[in-house]
């Protein structure tokens, strides 16, 4: 498949900075107080101008929306300390490079931009809560001359796929940040790595999860810092007794802009085979089956008692990059009802399309979307982002016409249907859209305290594991999920 990675070597600047705008509106800052912000912070001091604060922001519109409230949030809160308002940045507007939200290739520009006037990078997720007063204090407490990296720690309860593997003789002794609850590195820290991706560029290889590749990268096998636990960034709900103690939280409620999308306007496509046709087809069917209004299964053979449907693909051990186009293009024929929304799951993914219905409110089917857990392949090097196809690839009507209008196609039957489609989809700058609530592993693989904060969509694989009773704890609809059904005065 390398054959095909077209990988663009986009410069990464970031723009020049315009004068520093206050939360009033759009009065320029005074001569002075910009002069003062090209001095070196003192020792003692930390104003909030030292602190720069980039929010993980994405390019689709419901994305936008979210980071610039919270970037109102932050002005407004500056406002009401009467202090100078800090810099605050939104990741996907820095640069054209696909790489950014993997933060390591953005690195040197932040380096450049701020090593020398700065004391601190905070990063913030769209939906982290901040309370500035207190963040500000928390941060008063580290030495910012020194090398720090702070954050909630998670850790792993047994080694796990989705991190190779990784401390397999004592998952539990590695600890990587939830980016949830907002993470920052201290200036000499974004120095230095700056200067060791410049002596040794970033690896082309795969990003799976993030938070724990970057603590991986910063620790560098004991030569460089561990993350410092801070207890004051939580990923409590902001209205829980206990968050009065946080800098830092999460919202309460699972992503809701309205009415949630009707089941019979999702077309849910599962991929399956004949030898599974027993043993994960009926899963599905007592599972969350019952909850699609429109649904066929796609195999190598024609199955009437199920039914199943054979596009003619025939079967491969991994890629199911033929059967993935034959879908797209069922999508779009009249031989399936016309809906604005496509489901593609493997036969077995576990997931909750009532959850899945409220999130898609906050999407706008026009837009080409493209939904689900996103993964990168080569991003240090001008790579691309794809979603992982087995917690589910959700596509508006508008995205599946652009990729096929495209000429977009598999290179053979077998090939990654998932990334072939991430290498699509970066040619027609489309953006991949993450959700962390879809999931391509299962719950165990996964840190406890991460999935606590979470309402979750989706997950994937039955391995060692009852799918029933997986989908009955973490996906089944409860009182929550009614609940987002029947109220929408809490919308986003």
């Amino acid at each position: 498949m390398h054959f095909l990675m077209k990988f663009k070597h986009l410069p990464v600047c970031l723009p020049q900075l315009m004068p520093l705008i206050t939360a009033k509106g759009n009065d320029v800052e005074s001569p002075k107080k910009i002069l003062d912000a090209d001095k070196p912070p003192s020792k003692s001091q930390l104003d909030l101008r030292d602190v720069v604060f980039v929010i993980q922001s994405q390019r689709n519109s419901f994305h936008v929306r979210q980071a610039e409230k919270l970037r109102k949030d932050l002005l407004l809160q500056t406002q009401a300390l009467q202090e100078s308002p800090p810099v605050i940045l939104l990741l996907h507007t820095l640069s054209d490079n696909e790489g950014d939200w993997s933060i390591l290739p953005l690195l040197p520009n932040l380096s450049s931009q701020f090593g020398k006037n700065s004391s601190w990078i905070m990063f913030l997720e769209e939906d982290t809560r901040v309370k500035l007063q207190k963040l500000h204090e928390v941060l008063k407490k580290f030495d910012r001359r020194k090398e720090w990296f702070l954050g909630k720690p998670l850790h792993d309860e047994e080694s796990t796929i989705i991190h190779h593997y990784a401390f397999s003789e004592n998952p539990a002794a590695f600890e990587y940040p939830d980016f949830s609850a907002g993470w920052a590195l201290s200036i000499p820290l974004v120095n230095r790595l700056t200067s060791k991706i410049e002596e040794e560029p970033l690896k082309s290889d795969f990003t799976i999860d993030l938070k724990h590749e970057v603590a991986l990268y910063i620790w560098e096998d004991r030569k460089g810092p561990r993350l410092t636990g801070v207890p004051e960034l939580c990923t409590i709900p902001e209205h829980n007794p206990r968050a009065q103690y946080c800098a830092t939280t999460v919202s309460s409620r699972s992503p809701l802009c309205g009415q949630p999308v009707k089941s019979d306007n999702i077309f849910v496509a599962v991929k399956t085979c004949k030898k599974f046709h027993s043993d994960r087809v009926p899963v599905v069917k007592k599972t969350w089956g019952k909850q699609a209004s429109l649904l066929e299964y796609y195999s190598d053979y024609a199955d009437p008692s199920i039914p199943t449907i054979n596009l003619g693909v025939p079967n491969t051990e991994r890629g199911h990059c033929g059967k993935t186009f034959a879908i797209l293009r069922r999508f779009l024929s009249n031989h399936v009802p016309n809906t604005d929304w496509l489901l593609i799951v493997d036969d077995d993914t576990l997931i909750s399309l009532p959850r899945l219905q409220a999130l898609l409110s906050c999407y706008d089917s026009s837009e080409p979307v493209c939904l689900g857990e996103r993964y990168g392949y080569g991003l240090g090097q001008g790579g691309y982002s794809y979603i992982t196809g087995g917690g589910g690839m959700v596509f508006s009507r508008e995205a599946v016409v652009q990729l096929l209008a495209s000429g977009c196609k598999c290179y053979s039957n077998d090939a990654p249907d998932d990334m072939v489609l991430g290498m699509c989809l970066n040619a027609l700058r489309v953006p991949v859209t993450h959700s962390p609530l879809f999931h391509q592993a299962r719950p165990e693989d996964y840190a406890k305290e991460f999935l606590a904060h979470q309402t979750p969509i989706s997950f994937h694989k039955h391995w060692n594991i009852d799918p029933i009773a997986v989908f009955n704890k973490w996906l089944k609809d409860d009182k929550h999920t009614e609940g987002l059904q029947k109220n929408t005065k809490d919308e986003l």
